[in-house]
């Protein structure tokens, strides 16, 4: 039997129906619905944590790349250049972020987490790396494994559709 999802404001025999043994679909509402929810736990980190979850990713990753380029940021954040330069922006004026000239190279800037910017790191509850983490561990290795090879070969396939 097929299950019926929720349309608010619709009598239920006119609510639209996914069917169960519809397997792409069911895979692609699985995606659209972790988009969805990543969005509203953004918007609530943006309250109670004061960044968004692509700023916590940069902050996060600021934090064990000390030495990282806006350019190396923004490929492993798998985002364009722009994009990355506007959350740079962001968490810099907001100073959880402050850009340092290179030690070596007077040309190169460096960037540092601020005394707010390593703070916010150090927060874990509520935060979508910590929901992350509770479901990475339970779950076995191969498991995750697996999840991890379908996840960036369907990344790699977006892209390519994306840049086609």
């Amino acid at each position: 039997m097929a299950k019926r999802t929720a349309a608010p404001g619709l009598p239920r025999e006119a609510r639209p129906t996914a069917p169960d043994g519809d397997r792409l679909l069911r895979f692609m509402r699985l995606i659209w619905s972790i988009d969805h929810e990543l969005e509203r736990v953004s918007k609530r980190m943006e309250t109670s944590h004061g960044v968004t979850v692509a700023q916590r990713m940069t902050l996060l990753l600021i934090g064990r790349n000390p030495e990282a380029s806006a350019a190396a940021l923004a490929e492993l954040m798998h985002v364009h250049a722009g994009t990355m330069s506007g959350i740079l922006k962001r968490l810099e004026a907001s100073g959880f972020i402050a850009r340092k000239s290179h030690v070596n190279d007077a040309r190169r800037h460096v960037l540092a987490l601020t005394a707010k910017g390593t703070a916010v790191n150090r927060q874990r509850r509520g935060t979508f790396e910590n929901t992350v983490r509770e479901v990475l561990r339970s779950h076995g290795r191969s498991e995750v494994a697996a999840s991890e090879r379908l996840l960036a070969a369907l990344a790699a396939r977006l892209r390519e559709t994306a840049d086609a």
